[in-house]
């Protein structure tokens, strides 16, 4: 047999015979890589320890401690799920199940609703299958014979997956007695699944569609090993705790009503107030780079979203009316009404840039399964801006944009990181304008020295944009921030201004959000700050505690003053132990406490007691007031 060379990451190369598998090279390189080596890559394709080699291939072999590795882990551990599944529940039939971001799931069609017992059951023959080391083997079928294959099973779904693909041939995967139609690639055998857990169950409609019939999907997670597990599963604890519907609960600051309707957040006073800070703080912060604060309605008339491409490409998110024979659509964003405001008048190209500022309350049709507290809801309020400028104006404008996106996560204490999004599949304008946006774009963030991926065919349906996602206490990612530049609307809308020269030109548009959905940052800044929040931001910020009923009157005095001085202040002069009402203002996260009693009202002090336990020294109260002032000062 001919020999075949292939070639190594570090720019070797290794001669090898035809025929040759990815395995077999692991093994030429040293015994201790063919033990570690769970699957290769291919001219940057990954594929599985048997895949044959071919002459000129570049190679990698992946092993637990590569990047890849994780996928390819949680994917053959979702398989043995299904194995074990199919095993205790005959009648299962299985559908799809993927690898995702924080581990796997598989959708089942049962007759009867897994519980948390049959999860048990299910991770118990998971680990009988793993230790019984069944080997993992890959089979290509032709597209009919795999059709009669998974038709004699039952498998009616996978029936359906087959006859949908544009394919004549398909893969397949066996271990032991189970089959699954599947791509690959898989680990050896499942002996590889040794670190895995069940994390919980859902409903599931087949192919997302609520027309289709509602299976099982059960999620679970998978690592290399069990101390990267034990990890993970204590930052899940952790995640439980600090879940914003839980806290928002407790801390009485919002609440849902299926009264009201899905996915509409009904806010408390608490929370009225915490969001009333934020948005203070918004407005502010915009004033001060040059934005002007704009208002625009919450309902345009139908051909207006007609003409944007908002009806064609995003009409199954929003919502529509009839107002006396008028078609009206409930409007799912902002830039029309500041396109309006922008055409009201003939502009300069000295006018430019015009950066409207709103803070608007916007709708959109989210289904009822992906609703999520407030991180989903279906009406939210956007920090919304557009700025309107010259192509000259473009990159200072998304430098600028950039830099303000920088400055507000440092006030919050967010590290992030950056995606630019390129153009999606269903999208309007030219190829001309998409690429001058999309350079745009590219060019302010190579500039901005950060480091930042490429997230192809995401971008919104009228142009680009830089998606930031912020990293909050757990490491976790949110989308929050956007930059989009768009040249598609002006043009629809026929937005002009007068050059130096006197000529019309068209002006660039820029749309961005800094917090994003107001609603989805308040959620975010829970978990963060597990409803800790720091006393600028605390809804509440001291509570003024009694002792006994003969303390009440200095006390009310207290509250006065420090009400009147714009302290952010509650009173609990109930009849109840002190160690009692200690404590739930510890429960409710109120930075200070205030005990007043004997000594307090005979000095006319106020002792400052901070939720951790730890004192201040007895002050005024005007001197509390003062102390307050500037560590509200101190964080921005």
């Amino acid at each position: 047999m001919s020999d075949i060379k292939v070639t190594l990451p570090d720019g070797s190369s290794r001669d090898l015979k035809e025929g040759a598998t990815v395995h077999d090279l692991a093994a030429s390189i040293g015994a201790g890589l063919a033990k570690a080596a769970i699957a290769g890559k291919i001219d940057g394709t990954l594929v599985d320890l048997a895949t044959p080699l071919h002459d000129g291939a570049p190679v990698e072999i992946i092993t637990e401690k590569s990047p890849e590795a994780l996928e390819i882990i949680r994917h053959s551990t979702s398989h043995l799920m299904a194995q074990a599944v199919q095993i205790l529940f005959p009648k299962a039939k299985v559908t799809i199940g993927p690898a995702i971001e924080n581990g796997f799931y598989y959708d089942f069609d049962v007759d009867a609703p897994f519980g948390p017992e049959d999860l048990e059951k299910i991770e118990k023959k998971m680990a009988e299958l793993a230790k019984a080391g069944l080997k993992i083997e890959r089979q290509v079928l032709a597209r009919s014979e795999a059709v009669k294959l998974f038709r004699e099973m039952g498998e009616s779904y996978k029936v359906e997956l087959i006859e949908a693909l544009d394919a004549e041939t398909v893969s397949l995967y066996r271990q032991g007695d189970f089959v699954d139609l599947c791509r690959g690639p898989h680990l050896p055998s499942t002996s590889w699944c040794k670190a895995f857990k069940l994390t919980s169950i859902a409903g599931a409609y087949w192919r997302g569609d609520e027309k289709n019939k509602m299976l099982q999907r059960i999620y679970g997670t998978a690592f290399a090993d069990k101390k990267e597990l034990e990890a993970y599963l204590a930052r899940l604890e952790e995640a439980k705790r600090r879940d914003h519907r839980k806290l928002g609960r407790e801390l009485d600051l919002f609440s849902f009503s299926d009264e009201v309707g899905a996915g509409l957040v009904i806010w408390h006073p608490k929370g009225a107030m915490l969001r009333t800070i934020l948005e203070d703080f918004e407005r502010k912060e915009h004033l001060r780079r040059g934005y002007d604060i704009v208002l625009g309605p919450q309902i345009l008339k139908t051909e207006l979203w007609q003409r944007s491409g908002h009806y064609d490409n995003y009409r199954e998110n929003m919502y529509f009316t009839e107002i006396e024979g008028q078609s009206y659509g409930v409007k799912p964003m902002n830039c029309l009404s500041h396109m309006m405001i922008y055409k009201s008048h003939l502009r300069s190209y000295r006018d430019l840039p015009l950066r409207f500022f709103e803070l608007g309350t916007v709708h959109r049709h989210e289904r009822a399964g992906v609703l999520h507290g407030l991180l989903r809801v279906r009406g939210f309020t956007q920090d919304d801006a557009h700025i309107l400028c010259t192509p000259e104006q473009l990159d200072g404008e998304i430098k600028g944009v950039i830099s303000f996106v920088n400055d507000v996560m440092g006030i919050f204490g967010f590290e992030y990181d950056m995606e630019l999004s390129t153009r999606p599949e269903k999208s309007i304008g030219s190829d001309e304008d998409w690429d001058r946006a999309t350079s745009a774009l590219l060019g302010a963030l190579q500039d901005s020295g950060r480091p930042f991926e490429i997230n192809e065919g995401d971008g919104a349906f009228y142009g680009p944009k830089i998606d930031i996602k912020l990293r909050d206490a757990l490491d976790r990612k949110w989308q929050c921030a956007t930059i989009q530049c768009d040249f598609t609307l002006p043009e629809r809308f026929e937005l002009t201004y007068v050059d130096a020269n006197g000529e019309k030109k068209r002006p660039v548009m820029v749309h961005r959000v800094i917090l994003g959905a107001i609603e989805r940052f308040i959620g975010v800044l829970i978990e963060h700050f597990a409803g800790n929040f720091p006393v600028w931001l605390a809804p509440v910020q001291a509570v003024v505690v009694t002792v006994t009923d003969s303390q009440i009157p200095y006390a009310q005095q207290v509250f006065d003053e420090l009400r009147g001085a714009g302290v952010r202040i509650q009173k609990d002069f109930r009849n109840e132990k002190l160690g009692f009402k200690i404590r739930e203002a510890q429960l409710q996260k109120i930075p200070y406490m205030l005990v007043i009693g004997d000594k307090e009202v005979e000095s006319a002090t106020v002792t400052p007691r901070f939720r951790d336990g730890s004192n201040l020294a007895a002050m005024q109260p005007i001197e509390f007031a003062d102390y307050m002032a500037n560590e509200v000062k101190s964080f921005h």
